[in-house]
């Protein structure tokens, strides 16, 4: 009976180790509900301070409809991963609306009702290729008030800006029509009618923002800005009148958005020419916020111009005449763009003409975030000077003294502000009701159509070809300014997906250390070759000429030490990948070897532990 009891004893305790162990998980799925710990290294699974602002202000609760199509994805792995990355996102907001905000995954198998619920709410779909089948795979937003808001197919290169559209796209369900720009403009922008009476529509940017948003435009220079217009686009600002200035620093205090295009050489500007005189040239005029930037403490000087020798276009003053680089006509690469902010992150080139530059003062108390800067070989050149150097831009390299400084040409503004004009009275705000946001771009060319769109007409409705990203870097200032403060303050993220960085860097260093000696071995074959050409020359009448016994000894030892030298270039081209080859030995050693020698490590040490601790009670 004492044994019986005795061997019970083990298996009742493993009966309340196993009901310990139930009771323990369930407590903990109750007591740490919401507990999560991120321990990516970019934060992928970490909210933004915008993104937790909007999710706090849900009144109406939301759900999110992922449609995806599974099945179609089984052999596209990566693409894949990056559906279990936009899960988990949306897993995360939900976890973090406080019950506000539900997650619905969808899979729109072919021929099912899921499949015709996703095509009427307008899903875009995609045919993978090989197989055949449709891949969907958006994400549906809805309330109870509001409707439904859409992603009609979640782009993976678009990952940078994930978060900022599942923000925006719930943040949209609390909107009420289309967002209201106000819009002062010295430049015609607009629709017009050309020097012949044909109807013109205007510039591609100015139709695209009134398709897109209320484009309200303001004739002259205003003396109020209506409480309802949510941005206030401000181009070429040239002599304002006072009572403008209080206008649109009053907006700015009430918490208005303010996105303003200055230039130190406006080229569209042609104001001042005589409508009766055509053959009169009238150089282009600076604008500026003067009056404002300086209260504001943001520097911008109309009379001078940026030039950048690393990011200057070639242009064709001469239509006879070579292409020639212009210093002040800049494109700017996204290694001059923030890739933090989701206003440039992920644009390709930008393209600026006599662009100006923009700097803060020690005193302000804003906060200057550049988004476009120069190249350090920049420098900054008087407005005249250039206007003198359009029929021959290489006269700008006559006085230019790089700087080794990044000039900024657009800037975000945020921080408390006062007030550029106080003490007006009653009702006169004297400091900003909260942080105010302000963005400056330096330039109003980029506007333009012929820095970036060529507009041609197809079947009577016209076609777009953009070679530059000017009109999305607009179109994404205005759409994020437009926003909510929570969301305007959401950041690009960096791609969950980790690049071989070391590899790169291995093969940086590595093509530095062979690149040199490649290049002095070719140089020295393409000698001896020369020299070999010269010792077997034919005659006048194509005849080979007779050699001496030095002359074929010469031919010879060239010949020889060219075969040398192939030998010892072929040998630096394959020590090239050397250390990357090494890299990967070593990384398969670890892989194979590391993990069992860890646990190997670890089971000598709790035996160790054991022994010793048997030793020491035998002790």
């Amino acid at each position: 009976m004492k044994t019986t009891s005795r061997r019970s004893v083990p298996l009742l305790a493993l009966a309340l180790l196993a009901i310990a162990f139930v009771a323990l998980v369930s407590l903990s799925s109750v007591a740490l509900r919401g507990a999560r710990v991120d321990l990516t290294e970019q934060g992928l699974y970490t909210l933004s301070e915008g993104t937790l602002g909007i999710l706090a202000k849900v009144e109406d609760p939301v759900t999110l409809k992922l449609y995806y199509s599974e099945h179609a994805t089984r052999d596209l792995q990566a693409f894949r991963g990056y559906a279990t990355r936009v899960r988990e996102l949306l897993e995360e907001i939900a976890a973090r609306s406080d019950g506000k905000v539900s997650v619905q995954v969808i899979d729109p198998e072919p021929f099912s009702e899921a499949e015709d619920q996703a095509a009427a709410l307008g899903l875009r779909s995609l045919r993978v290729p090989g197989t055949g089948d449709q891949l969907y795979f958006g994400l549906v937003a809805s309330n109870s008030t509001d409707g439904e808001s859409l992603m009609p197919f979640i782009q993976p290169d678009k990952e940078a800006f994930l978060e900022y559209d599942v923000a925006k796209l719930i943040s949209s369900l609390g909107g009420a029509g289309r967002p209201v720009v106000g819009l002062v403009s010295g430049l015609p922008m607009g629709p017009r009618m050309d020097p012949s009476g044909a109807q013109d529509p205007g510039w591609v940017l100015d139709r695209q923002i009134r398709d897109l948003f209320e484009l309200r435009r303001f004739q002259g220079m205003p003396a109020s800005i209506a409480s309802d217009v949510d941005l206030l686009m401000v181009v070429h600002p040239k002599d304002v009148p006072e009572q403008t200035l209080v206008a649109i620093d009053q907006f700015v205090m009430r918490g208005g958005r303010l996105l303003v295009f200055v230039d130190p050489d406006a080229e569209a500007d042609q104001s001042a020419l005589n409508p009766l005189d055509t053959l009169a040239v009238s150089p282009p005029q600076a604008s500026s916020l003067g009056p404002l930037f300086q209260a504001w403490g943001i520097h911008f000087d109309p009379a001078r111009v940026v030039l950048d020798e690393r990011h200057a276009l070639q242009v064709q003053p001469d239509p006879n005449g070579p292409p020639v680089r212009h210093l002040a006509v800049l494109g700017l690469g996204s290694e001059s763009l923030n890739q933090d902010d989701v206003v440039t992150a992920g644009l390709g080139v930008l393209n600026f003409s006599t662009a100006g530059a923009l700097g803060l003062s020690r005193e302000s108390t804003l906060r200057m975030e550049p988004l476009v800067q120069s190249s350090l070989r920049a420098a900054l050149a008087d407005a005249a000077a250039v206007r003198d150097a359009v029929g021959d831009p290489e006269l700008l390299r006559e006085d230019f003294r790089p700087g080794n400084e990044a000039l900024v040409l657009a800037a975000r503004f945020t921080g408390e502000l006062k007030s550029a004009f106080p003490g007006r009275g009653e009702g006169h705000l004297d400091a900003s009701d909260g942080p105010v946001n302000l963005l400056v771009v330096a330039d109003t060319d980029l506007l333009t159509d012929r820095l970036w769109v060529q507009v041609q007409a197809f079947l009577g409705q016209p076609v777009y070809d953009a070679f530059a990203n000017n009109g999305d870097f607009v179109f994404n200032v205005v759409d994020n300014l437009v926003g909510n403060a929570d969301l305007i303050s959401v950041r690009t993220r960096q791609p969950s997906a980790r690049p071989f960085t070391r590899v790169e860097d291995i093969r940086r260093g590595a093509e530095a250390r062979y690149r040199s000696t490649e290049q002095r071995l070719q140089q020295q074959i393409d000698e001896l070759e020369q020299q070999l050409g010269a010792l077997q020359q034919t005659g006048a009448d194509g005849q080979a000429q007779a050699v001496t016994p030095a002359q074929q000894a010469e031919i010879l030892r060239f010949q020889e030490e060219r075969l040398r030298m192939r030998k010892e270039l072929r040998d630096v081209q394959h020590r090239l990948n050397a250390d990357i080859e090494s890299l990967g030995d070593r990384l398969k050693l670890l892989n194979i070897l590391g993990m069992p020698a860890l646990v190997v490590l670890v089971a000598l040490l709790v035996s160790w532990r054991r022994w010793a601790r048997r030793r020491a009670a035998e002790a």
